[in-house]
Formats: C-alpha cells, structure tokens, sequence
C-alpha cells in the first residue's frame, strides 16, 4: 500500500517506503523519463574541481563507488573502474588493476593514463582544483602498463576513500585552471549517462548504450534549476517535477497522493565558524560558554522539524567506535554563564557583556539564498541572547563572506567526504594546512596538542588504536572548541511514485540535492 509519509523512521523503515513504488506512471507521462527539479545551479561536471567527488554521478565512475542498503551505516566502497579491491603492493602501496572494455561517452577507451591525469590534475597547483586536499594522502598515481594503477599513500588507512573521484578522459585535462574547463559544461566520462543537452535552466542527460555495467532503464533524465524553494515545491503540487529536495519546515507541504516525502541521514553538519579577528570569539572560554549554552535538541525540534540529530563536533554517531559520547556538549546555561564571568565578560547596562571595552558582540554572516541557514543563524542568535551575547544575523553572498572569516562569523556546513573519518575530521580541525579551502577552520582555532592527534589518526590503519585516537581528538576538541558545530542534517526529499523500484538509502554528504537522495543510484532503479 502507498501512503504519504513523513519519514523520519530508522532506515529499515525508510527502504521500504522506498522500495515500495506502486503506482504506474500517470496518462500522458514518459514512464522511461524523470524530471528533477533541482536548487542547486547546473553545470560544473568536473571531477577534478569536485564534481563526483563521492563516486556518485550518473556522467562518471570512480575507481570505487559507495554501495549502501542503509542510511544508518557507512556505505561499502565496492569496486567500480577498478576491477577488484586495492591489493598491497609494498608499505602504504596498492595495486588496482582496471575493468576491460569501459569507454567513455565519446567513445575512447579508459586506460591507465586516464587514472593518473586525473589525479595528477587534482595535485597540479595550477589546476587550483578546490578538492587538492581531499586527496592529499595520496603520494603518487601511477600506470603499471595500461591496464593497472599503483597508488602510493602516506597513510596506512584505506586507499578506498581517496578513490572515489570520476575519472576524466585524460584528452579532457588541461594545464589550466579547472574551474575554466570545457568539461564543465561538455562532460565526458564512463557513467551510465551522457549529457545530451545543457541550458542555464535545464540539463538533460539520456541512458547510454554502451555502458560497461547493466544499462540504465530510465532513459531520459531533466534537470531543472529551480532555485527558489517555494517554485520546487509548487512544482511537485503541480506536477511538472517527479522529485526535488526542500528544506524541513517546507517539505510537509507537498505530501498528498502519489507524493512520497523521505528524510536521509547524513554527515552534513552545519555551525558557526568563529573568527580570529574578534577579542570575544578568540577567546577560547567564549567560544566554550557559546558550546555549552545553545540547546541543540531545540534546534532540530523547532528549526529542522526532527530532520537531524545535534552536532558537537564533525564525528557523527554512524563512525561507531571511533565516535565519542563523552565529548557531546550538554546544554548548560548556568555553567555557560559561570564560564563568561570567569573570563572576565561581564554584563553591561545594556545586557550585552564586555570587557576591557570590548563587547560580546559579534557578526553572523550566512547564504541569502538558503532559508535553512538563515532560519538556523536566527535561531543561534537568539540562543545566546539570555547570555548576554550580541549576535547579528545578516544574509549576504559567498562572495563577500569569502573575504569576511577574519571579523565576522558564518554559518557554514560541512562532511563534503564522509566515507573516511579522516576526511571528514582533519580539515576542519586541524590548524590550517597550506592549499586548503578558506572553509577548513576558519578561525584557525586549535586546542593544544589537536594538530598531533589528529596526524597521528590519519596516518593509522583502520582498527581499535585508531578508534581510540579519534575519541581523542574528539575530547581535546571539546575542551577548547574552535567553533559551534550545531546539528547534523537529515536530507530532506519529495517524490512521485511512478512505479519504479528505487534504490535504498546511502549516508549522504554535504552534497545534497537531486543527485542524491531516491536518486543517487538512479541507474539501478527497475520496475
């Protein structure tokens, strides 16, 4: 039976809703064709610049890709390019010999050499790739002949989640920078689909014939960039779109029959970044009494609608072992007021504390155009008012809020590479590294002896030893936090059931929108 539910049920539940596509595509519809109603803007298909960077794309494959039956759980890296596991080849070296007969959409051959430039474009300075840093374990790609990579890490952990990335016709690199390339807007790669056509305001890619895996059955998918959320949820209603993402206190507008509404678990965080330039922020008992006084399960009551669970720091609860409860702010306005006072932040006459002259008082930029965060921002400022801290929320764009880290505070959000712990930690955390995204610890805030542990993990296997760092590091944090982590996000979606069975849900990263959720593995679905 098909119903309209608010999912919001353990991922055994939400796989059934899922899987459940019982009603057949209505008169008139294209039952090989799906049309997708997206906010995100269309374009950018380059792998290099982070496109795919997951080894989720219907236009690219990586070396491995992510198989998952659960959001609750991380997904398995199962091969993909590769034609089987990493197989050692000396310390921190592996050996990944390549699937036969895969071409790309244009119609040449994948080889070796296709692996290594693209690799070695991510690592090119030049190339200014806005993902060099994920990659950064990685020493060295190279062919071992045509068919085979060798992969050198300066790590010991699991090649796998450094392996994801779609892999770029190595015709299609070039020496400049990756944001300028032509297959940002003329994609080729190995995936189950191509790009048939692109405009500013839709994308449409169709099946292709000659996929190396089992050809998709949807035949024909239509991006349409519909950024105003309010237009993607009247989309729904009015039947012009078959899915979108919304945010929460949206997405219960759209439920009614055929629609199903679904929310996945993810390790997109969202926090205040706080700046260095500010004397109340930089004070590392300020930054303490902010974790301690905001009531986090008040936030994904009232803000996220129950769409996410609180975040106190960037290491979710689906790390198992590696995850420390310990480390979890306790909401304490009392003790956060008593922190304030010992620092010397004392109430003035008009509530707002200060010291030496200098008040509590701090900026907090967030996105415009993204409702959630402005909601979220509001929501922080009035939290830390009872304290007597002076946070002004204000919308602007990312291109200002990209020269304002050093003075001003942001609502940022996080986990762009879940799949690795060390990937989702080492950046945020650890005190800035050359090359990385102004985003990585902004304030460039570390606690004492953070920088060492958080080496020492990503240098370590998989294992109890690392399991143990990480809890660790997760405790330092929490004595001397850099930031405000706030809430982990539960992706939220809408869909028509048009009688296809869908694929389950995967833990999903920062990177939402149509090309996750029921969507993610959208070659796969089948009547």
């Amino acid at each position: 039976m098909c119903s309209d539910r608010h999912m919001k049920t353990p991922a055994a539940a939400l796989a059934v809703v899922l899987l459940a596509g019982c009603a057949a595509p209505s008169d008139g519809a294209d039952p090989d064709q799906i049309v997708l109603s997206d906010g995100y803007e269309l374009g950018g298909y380059n792998p290099v610049n982070g496109y795919a960077e997951t080894g989720v794309s219907p236009l690219y494959d990586g070396l491995y890709r992510p198989a998952a039956t659960t959001d609750t759980l991380l997904p398995e890296l199962v091969p993909a390019l590769a034609a089987q596991p990493p197989q050692p080849a000396g310390p921190n070296t592996w050996r990944l010999p390549l699937r036969a007969g895969v071409k790309f959409s244009d119609g040449s051959t994948l080889d070796s050499a296709d692996v290594v430039a693209t690799y070695d474009a991510v690592r090119d300075p030049a190339v200014a790739s806005e993902i060099a840093t994920s990659v950064a374990p990685i020493v060295r790609v190279s062919a071992d002949g045509p068919d085979v990579v060798t992969v050198e890490l300066d790590t010991a952990a699991d090649p796998r989640p450094y392996l994801l990335l779609g892999i770029v016709a190595s015709e299609r690199v070039e020496a400049a920078p990756a944001a300028d390339w032509a297959v940002n807007t003329e994609p080729v790669g190995t995936g189950p689909y191509r790009l048939e056509s692109l405009r500013p305001d839709q994308a449409v890619m169709v099946a292709r014939d000659d996929y190396w895996g089992e050809p998709a059955r949807i035949k024909r998918v239509v991006y349409t960039y519909t950024p105003d959320d309010n237009a993607r949820a009247q989309a729904m209603v009015a039947g012009s779109a078959d899915g979108t993402s919304l945010p929460p206190r949206l997405i219960g507008s759209i439920t009614r029959d055929g629609i199903q509404t679904v929310g996945v678990a993810s390790a997109d965080w969202r926090g205040v970044s706080l700046p260095a330039g500010n004397p109340f922020t930089a004070d590392p008992k300020a930054r303490l009494a902010m974790n301690i006084g905001v009531d986090r399960d008040a936030l994904v009551r009232d803000v996220l609608v129950g769409y996410g669970r609180p975040a106190s720091t960037p290491v979710a609860a689906v790390y198992g072992d590696a995850h420390n409860p310990d480390a979890e702010y306790r909401f304490d306005r009392e003790r956060a007021t008593a922190l304030l006072e010992e620092a010397g932040w004392r109430a003035a006459g008009d509530q707002i504390r200060e010291k030496d002259g200098v008040a509590a008082s701090f900026e907090l930029l967030y996105n415009a155009h993204d409702t959630l965060r402005r909601d979220i921002s509001v929501a922080f400022a009035a939290a830390m008012k009872p304290l007597g801290i002076d946070v002004r929320p204000r919308g602007s764009s990312w291109d200002e809020i990209d020269t304002r880290f050093g003075d001003a505070a942001v609502l940022l959000g996080g986990g762009a590479t879940p799949y690795s712990i060390d990937s989702q930690v080492y950046d945020t955390l650890h005190t800035r590294v050359p090359d990385s995204s102004p985003y990585a610890n902004p304030g460039d805030f570390t606690a004492p002896g953070l920088d060492a542990l958080l080496e020492q993990a990503r240098a370590s296997a998989s294992g109890p030893a690392k399991d143990e760092l990480y809890r660790r590091i997760q405790a330092t944090y929490a004595a001397v936090p850099s930031q405000v982590f706030l809430v982990f996000l539960d992706h939220a979606y809408g869909y028509r059931e048009l009688g296809w069975q869908q694929s389950a849900p995967i833990l999903e990263p920062h990177s939402h929108g149509v090309g996750w959720g029921p969507w993610w593995d959208l070659a796969a679905w089948k009547r």
